[in-house]
C-alpha cells in the first residue's frame, strides 16, 4: 500500500511512517508530495494519506497524527512502550503541549534539525527512523513512566 503525506518531514511525519511500517503495513511505500494537490494525487494513486490537511489520518481532537493512527488501529492497548512514545511525540508535535513530556522538546529539536542536515525526504525518513527505533527501545526498557 502507498501512504502519502506532505514533503519535508519532521517529528509527526517521521513518526507516522515509522509506526505504519513497524505496526500497520510493513511493506508500506511512503510518498512525500507538496501540500497543494496532495489529496488529489493520493486519490489518483489509491494511496492512504496522513498528517496533511484533510488527510485520512491527521490531527484530531487535540491529538497528533501519530496518536490518531495508534488509536485507529488499536496499537497501544497492549503496548505501554508505544503509549509512552505517543506522549513524547505529542509533546514534540503539539507546541501548546510541549511541556507535557520532558522528552518532547528534544525530539522536536531533532526533527527540526534534521531538515537542516538532510535535503532528501526519503533519506531523512531513513535516518529519522533510527531515532524512533531508539526511543521505542528506551520506552520498552523504562516502562510507561520512564
Amino acid at each position: 500500500m502507498q501512504w502519502m503525506t506532505r514533503e519535508r518531514p519532521k517529528t509527526d511525519r517521521i513518526a507516522c511512517p515509522w509506526l505504519i511500517r513497524r505496526f500497520i503495513d510493513p511493506e508500506a511505500e511512503i510518498l512525500f508530495a507538496p501540500a497543494a494537490g496532495l489529496l488529489e494525487r493520493a486519490a489518483a494513486r489509491g494511496a492512504r494519506t496522513f498528517d496533511a490537511p484533510g488527510a485520512e489520518f491527521t490531527h484530531r481532537d487535540g491529538r497528533c497524527s501519530f496518536e490518531v493512527l495508534i488509536d485507529e488501529f488499536g496499537l497501544a492497548e497492549d503496548d505501554p512502550a508505544l503509549a509512552r512514545l505517543a506522549r513524547i511525540v505529542h509533546a514534540a508535535d503539539i507546541v501548546e503541549d510541549r511541556a507535557s513530556d520532558p522528552l518532547g522538546a528534544g525530539l522536536e529539536a531533532i526533527g527540526s534539525g534534521g531538515l537542516d542536515v538532510e535535503e532528501d525526504d526519503q533519506r531523512l525518513l531513513e535516518r529519522g527512523s533510527f531515532v524512533y527505533d531508539a526511543l521505542y527501545a528506551w520506552c520498552r526498557r523504562h516502562g510507561e513512566d520512564g
